[in-house]
């Protein structure tokens, strides 16, 4: 009986890179990436050339030379002596200060406009879609700069609050709200455990990480109880009541800790010209802060509606026939899988809000744009360092933000069989 061998295999020939379709989408990947690689190598090469030769090397020693100028909203310790690189720092806390709040404050108004927006009343239907119109029509910068005219120009002068017979008064008697900023009661501790120096950048209140660490504690142990009473339910059928005692293993320990610091406010007192001590909140960080939010709020709570309206009838239908009030049938059955649908275009609306806290310069907000790529642009002469300082920041912002919420995504997607 006849057989068929099969022919001889040759060696490896360079000739395959090209021909054979095993290597040829390598070979193409390889020589591209080799390409732009080269095409950045000769761009950055030639503007140092040229800057050399203009007597402006790229060097970035001005970060650790005096910066000579104030900052308005500090989060940590900061002088005009420090150098470039802590005022820089300064305002990288700045942005992500307004970057955080801006986020929860606009995924709270985004969903319940959101969720308003479907919502069987003609009247509140109708106002959540002008403000929505309204809001994602106009500008961001004019909101911004709308907000810090109306903080201006409608809340009284810090002289206002003086004398028997004062034309203004305090919001509980601890809250100033001044056409200058906020001034609220700030948290003390007359048995203090000191501060943590981190690397000398910035220092770390030991009270903030005792009491982080006690609420951490707390925040674990409720979710203990919480699987303890799954398991309950599991093997009875009925759920044991655990709420008292989550809240007891996460208040109680609080309690007790901020007692033993000796925990007392602070409050702001009007002296001289102006308010002293409390905590102080500029008017340009608010109108910054409520605009971005507000701003944004309106594309998330179109996010919102779309990815509700994207979940089946039958869905609803099915929790009214097993007796779900409205509100917790959203709560429970459609918010849940609407959020797969609206984790996507949820995280570019984080990344716009971020980015467009670069707007702060337009109402005196000193956030990384206007330390940065503002003033120490301006003294130090150093515009193409400080650019490039500016944009790998914002980037690995970005990117970090960008990461966190698609390993969430990647948690809620649906998990195909």
């Amino acid at each position: 009986m006849a057989t068929v061998s099969e022919p001889p295999q040759g060696g490896f020939q360079l000739s395959q890179l090209i021909y054979d379709t095993r290597y040829r989408s390598m070979t193409i990947q390889i020589v591209t990436l080799i390409a732009v690689l080269s095409l950045i190598f000769w761009l950055g090469a030639n503007v140092a050339s040229n800057l050399a030769a203009l007597g402006k090397p790229i060097d970035f020693g001005f970060l650790g030379e005096p910066a000579n100028y104030d900052i308005n909203q500090m989060l940590i310790k900061y002088t005009s002596q420090d150098t470039h690189a802590r005022a820089a720092f300064v305002g990288l806390l700045n942005t992500l200060l307004v970057a955080f709040l801006g986020c929860i404050l606009a995924t709270v108004v985004g969903v319940v406009v959101g969720v308003l927006r479907l919502s069987s009343n003609w009247l509140i239907a109708r106002v959540m879609t002008i403000y929505v119109e309204t809001f994602r029509n106009v500008p961001v910068l004019l909101w911004i700069v709308l907000a810090m005219a109306i903080l201006i120009e409608a809340l009284p002068q810090p002289r206002d609050f003086r004398g028997d017979d004062p034309a203004a008064s305090m919001f509980l008697d601890s809250v100033a709200l001044t056409n200058r900023g906020i001034y609220m009661p700030e948290p003390l501790f007359s048995r203090s455990l000191g501060e943590f120096s981190f690397f000398g950048i910035f220092d770390i209140s030991n009270d903030l990480l005792v009491l982080l660490a006690v609420l951490a504690a707390g925040i674990f142990a409720a979710k203990q109880i919480g699987k303890r009473a799954d398991r309950i339910q599991n093997a009875t059928g009925e759920r044991p009541k655990t709420w008292y005692m989550s809240l007891g293993v996460i208040a109680v320990p609080l309690i007790v800790v901020l007692v033993l610091l000796g925990f007392h406010l602070g409050y702001p007192e009007l002296k001289g010209f102006n308010f002293q001590g409390g905590i102080y909140m500029r008017n340009s960080f608010i109108a910054l802060w409520l605009a971005l939010s507000l701003y944004t709020a309106a594309f998330i709570a179109e996010i919102v509606r779309g990815g509700i309206m994207a979940i089946s009838k039958g869905q609803s239908e099915a929790a009214a026939a097993l007796g779900l009030r409205p509100s917790r049938t959203m709560r429970l059955v459609i918010l849940p899988q609407a959020l797969r649908v609206i984790i996507p275009p949820l995280i570019s609306q984080y990344l716009n809000l971020t980015k467009n806290s670069s707007l702060a310069i337009g109402v005196g907000y000193m956030d990384l744009t206007g330390t940065l790529m503002g003033t120490s642009l301006n003294l130090s002469g150093r515009e193409l360092e400080c650019v490039m300082l500016t944009m790998l920041i914002y980037l690995a912002i970005s990117l970090c933000i960008s990461g966190v919420f698609n390993i969430y995504n990647q948690r809620v997607k649906l998990k195909e069989r």
